[in-house]
């Protein structure tokens, strides 16, 4: 199992001296980690044992009859989110494990907060790069066949991936793109990561998070992401947000994690850059990524975003969010 798993570990960092790199991150850079680094870390890797979150599962849609925008946390970094004009699903993932193998790799500690077949109408998907627990091929499937007309939004270098699984009406995304549907407008923006499927395609895709209009109402959902300047320069550019969605988990240990993924305070400090009125924390307590202990980013998001004076918070999975 030992060896199987660092098998896993190079296979998700790509460290492939064929790999052949295509984008890089704002400040130039990529996030290369050696074989060796790889490694030691998988040999110093102290996995935490299995905490579950509660999950208020909803089984019937009548909570989205509404008018009123919202944010519907489903796990990880899959939001359902309505501005008030247009339903979007971030990064869905429904599927047991964010592998590339059915039978191994990181599996859910949780059930999704809703299936498929319960989801109100959607208008569009949106993805925020094409690693496994962000870009689930299943997951893409299965909600064509549920929504026939659904546009599917992602990054550039992606449409090839989804067009070999008959996945279609996806859209590709550089920085700075823009996307209108009805009246709002959806922007893909920077964020400080990396791409890889497999162990020849490391950054032939892009990464991004993703900021939407609305009547003067923006609701930004950051991806996954490392701490970077990207934040201040969006909020410069497009406006400061009303309600983020940004990432508080995957970050030990820190020498390896800290340039893809950021701390809870670190998540802070981009609510701060965004002038985020309202924050809501994702990608933590659904997945084992990495080695600190489950629940402990709620803890310290809890400290953080109180010695900032800031809004932002965790909730449970199923839990209906009113965006003021």
């Amino acid at each position: 199992m030992k060896v199987f798993s660092l098998f896993c570990l190079i296979l998700t960092f790509n460290i492939s001296v064929f790999a052949e790199e295509r984008f890089t991150n704002s400040d130039g850079k990529s996030n290369n980690k050696s074989l060796r680094e790889i490694i030691k870390w998988s040999s110093e890797s102290n996995r935490p044992n299995p905490e579950y979150l509660e999950v208020f599962n909803i089984n019937n849609p009548y909570i989205f009859k509404t008018d009123k925008p919202y944010a519907f946390w489903i796990g990880h970094a899959s939001f359902l989110v309505f501005n008030g004009d247009i339903t979007i699903l971030f990064d869905p993932i429904f599927s047991e494990r964010a592998s590339p193998f059915k039978l191994f790799g990181p599996k859910r500690l949780i059930k999704p907060a809703i299936e498929i077949s319960n989801l109100p109408n959607i208008d569009l998907v949106v993805v925020s790069h094409n690693h496994y627990d962000h870009l689930d091929i299943q997951s893409l499937k299965d909600l064509q066949n549920r929504f026939p007309d659904i546009v599917i939004l992602i990054p550039k270098g992606d449409s090839q991936l989804l067009e070999k699984y008959n996945i279609k009406k996806a859209k590709e995304f550089l920085w700075w793109d823009n996307y209108k549907i009805k009246d709002s407008t959806i922007t893909f923006t920077p964020a400080q990561h990396w791409s890889a499927r497999g162990l020849t395609d490391r950054n032939k895709s892009l990464w991004g998070s993703w900021y939407v209009s609305y009547m003067g109402k923006n609701i930004f959902h950051a991806g996954d992401t490392g701490y970077s300047n990207d934040f201040k320069e969006i909020r410069e550019r497009l406006g400061k947000v009303d309600f983020a969605m940004i990432p508080i988990g995957a970050y030990s240990p820190n020498w390896f994690m800290n340039y893809s993924h950021v701390t809870p305070e670190q998540a802070v400090e981009i609510a701060i850059d965004l002038n985020a009125k309202e924050s809501v924390a994702m990608h933590w307590g659904t997945f084992i990524l990495s080695d600190e202990p489950v629940l402990e980013p709620k803890e310290r998001l809890k400290i953080a975003a109180k010695d900032k004076d800031i809004n932002f918070y965790t909730t449970f999975p199923g839990t209906l969010l009113r965006i003021k």
